[in-house]
């Protein structure tokens, strides 16, 4: 038993406040480097998203190699009886994909602080200055392909009834009007919501009260297989967060976004 056993994935500050201590606590700030030198959250962890991500030139957001999460997740103390809460200062893109990276190296004790950085602020709660000194644990990981979609995974799911694709980006990149790969688009049936339209402005970025209705009403159901992406698994990584904390049981994230399917020669598209 755990001071964390009883929260739900996502938690709110006051959750977070009283538990900073905690002893099997790893909390990770995924916020720009600067934000975190100019004040954190007590004991956070500052983790470059970029070190999330493979960043191959046509397709940044794919999983980067094992060695490298290794030496991560070894400066990070990590351990089997962990608990993580991870948060950033953009409302979850960054903390969303990195409990994706704690689903592919099957670690399941983890939190989303709700609002993060902008949240926690907003509560008038204090942030510290002091940077932890990295650990130097012994890791040794096994990835899972079971919370990813490959494109060719993705390709043989096109047209599936049960099936439903969950693209995060903007409305102009969706469209085609903005293009960031070979090729402008959408992948054929993709449903977009934008990742911003899942936030409360209002509420200090959490996530917006009746998101479960705001899916439903456009296909997002819980019935289906979500296969969330973006350009590069950034924005997408708030868009897998959200659906996991409804307790939709068929989340994926499709890593290599519009990075690589737009880039690729052989994958259907949308205009």
């Amino acid at each position: 038993m755990t001071a964390f056993d009883e929260l739900p994935l996502v938690i709110e500050p006051a959750d977070l406040a009283t538990r900073l201590h905690a002893s099997d606590l790893i909390l990770v700030d995924l916020s720009s480097h600067q934000r975190y030198l100019n004040g954190h959250i007590l004991g956070a962890r500052f983790v470059d998203g970029k070190r999330t991500q493979a960043s191959a030139p046509a397709a940044p957001g794919l999983l980067p190699e094992k060695t490298q999460l290794e030496q991560l997740f070894s400066e990070l103390g990590h351990h089997p009886q962990a608990t993580y809460v991870v948060y950033d200062d953009e409302g979850g893109g960054w903390a969303g994909r990195f409990i994706w990276l704690l689903d592919v190296i099957g670690h399941g004790r983890y939190h989303f602080l709700n609002g993060g950085l902008t949240a926690w602020q907003a509560e008038g709660l204090a942030l510290s200055q002091d940077a932890p000194a990295p650990k130097h644990a012994t890791v040794s990981l096994t990835l899972s392909d079971a919370p990813t979609a490959s494109a060719d995974y993705l390709k043989s799911r096109l047209g599936a009834a049960d099936l439903a694709i969950w693209d995060a980006r903007s409305a102009e990149e969706y469209r085609g009007e903005k293009v960031q790969a070979a090729r402008g688009g959408h992948i054929p049936g993709a449903i977009h919501f934008e990742w911003t339209a899942g936030m409360d402005p209002a509420r200090a970025l959490r996530i917006r009260q009746d998101i479960a209705e705001q899916l439903e009403q456009r296909g997002l159901s819980a019935d289906k297989e979500i296969i969330t992406h973006c350009q590069s698994h950034r924005r997408s990584g708030f868009t897998y967060l959200v659906a996991k904390a409804l307790g939709y049981p068929r989340v994926k994230a499709y890593a290599g976004s519009w990075g690589e399917w737009g880039n690729l020669t052989d994958t259907p598209v949308e205009r």
